[in-house]
């Protein structure tokens, strides 16, 4: 057997661009109790659909300081892994001497003026991810650019998420989720509704009892409509 060729100097490792998808979190207070409770009430409701996601916590709406220690310590032993923080100087600051380095949060929106000298550039969608198969449980399928469908069925324990729409041509057993990264015109369709945790922008539900719903099994759209979940039937 021939022993593996060994790489040396620079070509010993390559530096290459990477997509994460991370579990964005909002602060909307620097209380150390509140936090804690609201998040024990989040995971509490979410289940295991957030374990072991890498976090991003978002403190830009927040000016007072904040018990960094205390809020990691909880996140890890609801086995969240915060990685990062996004804020002002200030906060940033205060994070990164409890381990958080400073990140940027790709914005949601952006506004173009044009001007009488410049053309605004056509932004072209990405083209959706179309899988033609069942996704069992413990599978995964993320788009990061753009939509998802599914032809075939999501089961219990699979997992869509899109930055776009989410279409399910077949039953969704498992958790959709959409607009992975803000957007909040994103929906999720789907033929035959069941699933396990649906959520739009950040908005998710918890299905914990299917047949109480009005549109179990049944093909619908779901919207959002401010903070709340819409669905309207499809067909």
């Amino acid at each position: 057997m021939n022993a593996p060729t060994t790489r040396k100097g620079p070509q010993a490792l390559d530096i290459k661009s990477a997509t994460l998808h991370t579990v964005r979190l909002v602060l909307h207070s620097a209380d150390t109790h509140e936090l804690l409770e609201a998040l024990d009430w989040r995971m509490q409701e979410a289940g295991a659909f957030f374990q072991d996601e890498p976090v991003v916590i978002d403190c830009s709406a927040v000016t007072d300081p904040i018990d960094w220690a205390a809020l990691i310590h909880a996140l890890r032993q609801h086995q969240l892994h915060p990685i990062g923080v996004c804020g002002h100087p200030d906060q940033e600051r205060d994070a990164a001497s409890a381990g958080l380095a400073a990140v940027e949060l790709a914005a949601t929106r952006a506004t173009i003026e044009p001007t009488a000298d410049l053309t605004p550039p056509v932004s072209m969608p990405a083209a959706p991810i179309i899988l033609r198969k069942t996704l069992r449980s413990g599978q995964r399928i993320y788009a990061p650019d753009g939509d998802v469908v599914v032809i075939g069925m999501v089961g219990q324990g699979a997992e869509v998420i899109a930055t776009g729409n989410v279409y399910v041509y077949g039953p969704l057993r498992g958790k959709a989720v959409a607009g992975a990264q803000g957007n909040t015109e994103a929906f999720i369709a789907a033929t035959e509704y069941d699933p396990e945790l649906i959520a739009i922008a950040g908005v998710y539900s918890v299905i914990e009892n299917p047949e109480s719903n009005p549109h179990h099994k049944q093909s619908v759209m779901i919207q959002l409509d401010g903070e709340s979940l819409r669905f309207e039937p499809l067909g």
